[in-house]
């Protein structure tokens, strides 16, 4: 027996010392998965992985199935004849396809033929750039053809400087075949230069086939209409947001039956990700943010017998659901993650309640990886409200030790800080280096309800800087926190949130990070592409003297204003074809802490934009991410 007790521990034991602390290097070996769909016969998920390769500097994939109850997975080199093709019309006699089309001249050897050397671009609106691309006059157009092998086809929008799909990241989902295929609905914003700049105003136009007439179904919502889909029984139903130039909006489903539109979310304080039909057209399913997670929902359509309609979640946990891929029998196959885990396809029965993971990318390299522990934490606010704070603790865990400690600051502003796994922004690989790692759901997250949500606007240095320091400050009360080494690090608004704590933490941090954060909120008003976000969050323009809210985001929240309390090392990061925070603001911070004296450190890529996605460049970022606190902190 004794023998026996031993050779239990000692398995334990191999079984722990087998284990290792996740490390960017590990982490770029894993794979990604993205579902294709369920195949045709209603057999196979179809699936692919793309696995990063440093030595290549890319992301090489491969296409594979597996059974839709599980089992073992097979590579396949076809992938695309398994699945239905929402290109081909109903009747099988059309084809959709988008393609890029010279629509405007904008470059001066457009403008000037016999100048045919010259690098000169031309504009008259602010339309010039957008995410990380300079316009050229050439737009995405919608187009259908009688065959697959007519790469030609029609031209839906002849002439039109507009994008359908949407630029930059607009993909088939923006156009769909009538359930007749006599039509074709796509997404487009029909505004150019500055008017497309300053505009969310997308609709969804109807363009028949038969009389070549165009047709905007959503004239009267200013807002963002997007995600178009039919249900089984015909109804058109999408996504949309009311109010223009307010991107981060309530997202509400909408269903045009029988000539009415019914706004099945109106009643519910959330807003909706993505959403899919059930396959009898009966309920409509979607994933949204709920309390610093993303969950599955339901709603039972009933057309006109309902005048309100009950939402119902479905799932519950500490994880994220993160997309619907479809359904088989009684379950709705997901994509669901962890901040332990990479996304994997897993299987949810909606009758038994039970769960089951599909694919297993990942399995064999999370045994070799030590998880961390995931703590949901209450903190009171300073104005009395209750705050969800993420704390992630570093693997093997002794609460007897003193651990540093990095307060996050989510980016967006209002983006859903939940269970998520980055490849950059990686908690687990965080706290694998031994950090405490406080991720605060501060004001301005949805999941929250709107209000929570939208009170972030025109207050960017307000009531959300008190909820970061109210986070950080209650838990570096843990006897495990050792108050002396404390840091901040965040991007896009994230990152401007740790320029504007550098001016008024009261020496809390030893140490700061900021990747593509915003500096200067006036030159960001001057240089960004999409002017209405700035406009929205900020209040307005800069000029606009007798504008309060715009003057105190010009002043009072603007962390260039703050720059002489600043006396703390902080590590810049910048991308440089980073339109939506340009790389002034990376610049303009930098040369400041220079000048003034203070530890600092540039680190630019001159071929990103704003995130880092070449495998070298992201290894790159990590290893001086946290060399930078090891020296710092």
């Amino acid at each position: 027996m004794k023998n026996y007790i031993f050779l239990i521990f000692s398995m334990i034991s191999m079984s722990t010392l087998a284990q290792q602390n996740l490390t960017p290097e590990t982490l770029w070996q894993l794979g990604r998965v993205t579902p294709l769909g369920i195949s045709k016969d209603g057999k196979l998920l179809v699936y692919k992985v793309g696995t990063p390769s440093v030595e290549e500097n890319k992301i090489n994939s491969k296409y594979y199935t597996i059974p839709v109850q599980g089992g073992n997975a097979t590579l396949v080199e076809d992938y695309k004849s398994l699945l239905a093709d929402k290109n081909v019309s109903p009747d099988g006699k059309n084809l959709l396809f988008s393609k890029e089309v010279k629509v405007e001249k904008l470059l001066g050897k457009d403008l000037y033929p016999e100048l045919s050397k010259t690098t000169a671009q031309v504009y008259t609106g602010l339309d010039y750039r957008h995410w990380d691309t300079w316009n050229d006059g050439t737009h995405n157009h919608v187009f259908y053809s009688k065959n697959k092998k007519d790469a030609v086809g029609i031209d839906i929008m002849p002439n039109e400087p507009f994008d359908a799909p949407q630029k930059p990241f607009g993909g088939d989902e923006d156009y769909i075949w009538s359930p007749d295929g006599t039509k074709i609905i796509y997404v487009c914003k029909k505004k150019a230069g500055t008017a497309y700049a300053t505009s969310t105003n997308t609709d969804l136009y109807e363009y028949d086939l038969a009389t070549k007439i165009t047709k905007n179904l959503t004239q009267g919502n200013l807002g963002y209409d997007t995600h178009p889909i039919f249900s089984p029984k015909g109804d058109l139903s999408w996504l949309q947001m009311k109010r223009d130039g307010f991107e981060a909006d309530k997202n509400d489903i909408i269903v045009r039956h029988k000539g009415l539109d019914i706004n099945l979310t109106s009643n519910w304080d959330g807003t909706v990700d993505s959403f899919s039909w059930s396959n009898d057209g009966k309920r409509v399913y979607f994933v949204a943010p709920i309390k610093g997670t993303k969950q599955l929902f339901f709603i039972e359509f009933q057309g006109y017998k309902k005048i309100s309609f009950e939402v119902n979640q479905i799932t519950d946990g500490d994880f994220d659901v993160n997309a619907i891929v479809g359904f088989s029998g009684t379950s709705v196959l997901v994509t669901r993650n962890d901040m332990n885990h990479a996304p994997e396809v897993y299987s949810y029965d909606l009758a038994k309640k039970t769960w089951k993971q599909i694919t297993k990318v990942n399995d064999e390299a999370y045994a070799k990886i030590t998880s961390c522990k995931t703590e949901k934490r209450w903190v009171t606010t300073t104005d009395g409200k209750k705050m969800l704070v993420w704390v992630i603790l570093p693997p093997n865990f002794d609460k007897t030790k003193k651990y540093p400690a990095l307060l996050y600051c989510q980016g967006g502003p209002q983006s859903a800080l939940t269970q998520s796994y980055s490849f950059r922004w990686n908690f687990q690989l965080m706290a694998s280096q031994g950090y405490v790692i406080v991720a605060p759901n501060r004001r301005g997250m949805p999941g929250h309800g709107t209000a929570w949500n939208e009170q972030i606007s025109g207050d960017w240095g307000g009531q959300v800087m008190d909820d970061y320091l109210s986070a950080i400050d209650d838990v570096a009360k843990e006897s495990y926190v050792d108050k002396t080494r404390l840091g901040a690090v965040g991007a896009s608004y994230g990152g401007y949130s740790v320029f504007q704590l550098a001016g008024i933490h009261k020496n809390r941090f030893k140490t700061f990070i900021s990747h593509c954060g915003i500096f200067n909120t006036e030159s960001m008003y001057g240089t960004t592409e999409e002017v209405f976000f700035t406009n929205w969050d900020s209040g307005g323009a800069y000029w606009e003297k007798d504008n309060a809210t715009a003057q105190k985001t010009y002043n009072e929240f603007n962390p260039i204003k703050l720059i002489n309390n600043w006396n703390t090392p902080i590590l810049i990061i910048q991308g440089g074809k980073d339109y939506r925070v340009p790389i002034g603001q990376g610049q303009e911070a930098f040369q400041a802490v220079q000048l003034k004296g203070i530890k600092s450190k540039f680190l630019l890529f001159p071929d990103e934009n704003h995130w880092v996605l070449k495998p070298q460049n992201a290894l790159v970022w990590q290893r001086e991410f946290f060399g930078w606190l090891k020296e710092t902190l």
